[in-house]
């Protein structure tokens, strides 16, 4: 039987960025398919915010972490992401919100793939690359609706997914529901349920966060947990420079922690001297947004996440509401 050190690879890869194969303590850590539905691919914000997004997901980037933030748009908007994850493993996501009365409808595309492997034999010997080892692929359709003066929110996604490891190719149909809450204008309240299904075929979790907000800046804080995997916490900082003040854009500066396990140590001489060459639990990124550009709303969204030995995540994504 022919060992593809390529394939132990990508699956020490996939659930250290879930991170559950790293959760040793937990006794069913890495027990479900398709870890990469944890991966936050298609939500700068989220991964900037250290994934505390459920309570204040909006927008495009709603349809990936809690359908139920897809409540608000009120213009058709579409969104376009690559996110360069680690060792080569990379996401593209397409978005799309479409308001019909008030219902929004959402279409999410989201293909990922890996390759650039050494495969190998039983002793170790060079073996011809034949194809892309990963190729992963999610199509989404999802509705929401705001009631109360969008006091309230909620949202349900019914998601595609397709799951390719070497010659391993995997099929399951997933769901996700979601709701927000504003009781107050400076509070916010999101949970969600994630793929749903069957637990071993797929890494079922819930969310559950809340965030205070001003008109200059937004405190964030969440609770994940799947099904394979200890609980983890996200907490967010996000700085708004409004528009009004800039006269050009909205710029939002922001940071994020995440409760996951740092991996060793990066050799980025950069990274040691910001400190952050050993840690995998710090996020970052920024926003900028205009309400009118060539009369269109126009938005760009970057993140960047250390993450030790194995390299630093990047995710970008440009939107258009028209």
């Amino acid at each position: 039987m022919k060992i593809k050190n390529s394939i132990l690879f990508i699956c020490s890869i996939l659930a250290l960025a879930a991170p559950t194969a790293w959760a040793q303590s937990y006794s069913e850590a890495g027990t479900s398919a398709s870890a990469f539905l944890k991966i936050d691919a298609g939500s700068p914000r989220a991964q900037a915010l250290g994934n505390a997004f459920v309570s204040i997901a909006e927008g495009p980037e709603a349809l990936f972490w809690n359908p139920a933030g897809a409540a608000s748009a009120t213009t058709k908007e579409i969104q376009l992401s690559y996110q360069d994850y680690l060792q080569g493993y990379a996401s593209r996501t397409l978005a799309y919100l479409h308001p019909m009365g008030k219902t929004i409808i959402g279409v999410t595309l989201n293909y990922m793939d890996m390759d650039g492997f050494d495969y190998r034999g039983e002793y170790g010997q060079l073996l011809p690359e034949i194809s892309t080892p990963v190729q992963n692929f999610v199509g989404s359709l999802s509705l929401a609706r705001g009631f109360f003066d969008q006091g309230l929110q909620i949202g349900a996604t019914a998601k595609y997914i397709n799951e390719k490891l070497d010659s391993y190719r995997y099929t399951n149909v997933g769901f996700d529901v979601g709701a927000k809450a504003r009781p107050w204008k400076w509070l916010g309240l999101g949970g969600a349920i994630v793929n749903i299904g069957d637990k071993d075929e797929m890494p079922r979790g819930w969310r559950l966060g809340a965030d205070i907000n001003t008109k200059y800046w937004t405190v964030s804080g969440e609770y994940m947990k799947y099904v394979d995997d200890e609980g983890r916490i996200g907490v967010g900082l996000e700085v708004h420079i409004p528009e009004d003040l800039l006269q050009v854009a909205r710029f939002d500066l922001r940071v994020g922690y995440y409760s996951r396990e740092s991996i060793g140590y990066s050799d980025s001489e950069t990274l040691k001297s910001l400190g952050l060459d050993g840690t995998s639990k710090l996020s970052f990124g920024f926003g900028i947004y205009s309400s009118e550009l060539f009369g269109y709303g126009a938005r760009i969204d970057y993140a960047i996440t250390p993450f030790g030995a194995l390299g630093t995540a990047q995710q970008i994504a440009v939107g258009i509401q028209f």
